[in-house]
C-alpha cells in the first residue's frame, strides 16, 4: 500500500531534476500525478518515462493564461486535488548589484514568486480537505552568497508567503510548508557554469558547503516531499524542512 493510494497530486516544474523525481516518487506511492514543464518534449519524455498515472500539461507559471488553461484541465477531471508541489522556479543568471538589470529582476520574480503565488490562489479551488500545498525553497534564502541577491530575495518571499499562506488556510484543513533543498545533481546546477570546467568547479564547491561533503540526489529531496505531502507529516504546516546536507543548519 502507498502512502499516496488514491491521491491526486499537481507538480510543476516537472519535466527534469527535482521535480521529476518528486513526481517519479508519487506515482509510486500510488497517486495520479499532473505534470508541468515550459518546454514540451521534455515534458513528454517525462510523461513517458512516468506512465499512465502521469497527465503532462504544459504551462509556464509566470503566464496567466496557462495557469488558467492548468486549472481548467483539473476542474474538467473532476478529482480535486490532495497535493499541490509548487516547484517550478527559476531565474536569470547570477548578477551582482552593479549588474543586475530591471529585465532579470523582472523575470526571476514573474517565476519565483508572482507564478508560484498565483499557482496557489488557483490552486485553492480544487483543493481536497486535508490537502498538503509544498513550495520549494532555497538555501540561498539564508545566506548572503554574491551573485544570489534577486534568487534569493524571491526565495526569502516565499518563505514568508508559506508562513501566512499556513494561517490563512489552516482553518480549511490545509497545509502548507517549504522544502529546502540543499545542492542537488540537476540540469539546473549543471547548467549555471559557462562551461564544463566552471561547472565541475561549482559542483565541487558545492558539494564542499555540506556537512556530508557531497551534492544530494533528486531522489533524497523527492523523499522528504514526500513526507511533507503525505498524513505522515499531518501535524506540520508553516515549517520548513532542510533537506541539505547540513549546509544551513551545521555552516551558516
Amino acid at each position: 500500500m502507498g502512502q499516496l493510494d488514491g491521491k491526486t497530486a499537481l507538480v510543476t516544474g516537472a519535466s527534469t531534476g527535482i521535480g521529476l523525481a518528486t513526481a517519479r516518487r508519487f506515482v509510486a506511492e500510488g497517486a495520479r500525478v499532473y505534470i508541468t514543464g515550459r518546454r514540451e518534449t521534455e515534458l513528454n519524455a517525462a510523461a513517458g518515462e512516468l506512465g499512465p498515472s502521469a497527465v503532462p500539461i504544459r504551462s509556464d507559471i509566470s503566464d496567466a493564461n496557462d495557469l488558467d488553461r492548468l486549472f481548467a484541465t483539473v476542474v474538467a477531471d473532476g478529482t480535486g486535488l490532495d497535493v499541490l508541489f509548487a516547484n517550478a522556479g527559476g531565474g536569470d543568471g547570477l548578477a551582482t548589484i552593479d549588474d543586475v538589470t530591471p529585465e532579470s529582476f523582472d523575470r526571476t520574480f514573474d517565476i519565483n514568486v508572482r507564478g508560484t503565488v498565483f499557482t496557489v490562489q488557483k490552486a485553492l479551488s480544487v483543493l481536497n480537505p486535508g490537502a498538503s500545498i509544498v513550495v520549494t525553497g532555497s538555501t540561498s534564502a539564508r545566506r548572503g552568497t554574491p551573485g544570489f541577491g534577486v534568487y534569493s530575495a524571491s526565495k526569502a518571499a516565499l518563505r514568508q508567503f508559506v508562513r501566512v499562506w499556513a494561517a490563512e488556510l489552516a482553518p480549511r484543513g490545509v497545509r502548507v510548508n517549504t522544502i529546502v533543498p540543499g545542492p542537488t545533481d540537476t540540469p539546473g546546477l549543471r547548467g549555471i557554469g559557462p562551461d564544463e570546467a566552471s561547472t565541475a568547479a561549482l559542483l565541487d564547491y558545492s558539494a564542499h558547503s555540506t556537512v556530508l561533503a557531497r551534492i544530494a540526489e533528486p531522489d533524497e529531496i523527492a523523499a522528504a516531499v514526500l513526507f511533507l505531502a503525505s498524513p505522515q507529516s499531518s501535524f506540520v504546516t508553516g515549517s520548513e524542512l532542510f533537506a541539505d546536507g547540513g549546509e544551513v543548519q551545521v555552516y551558516p
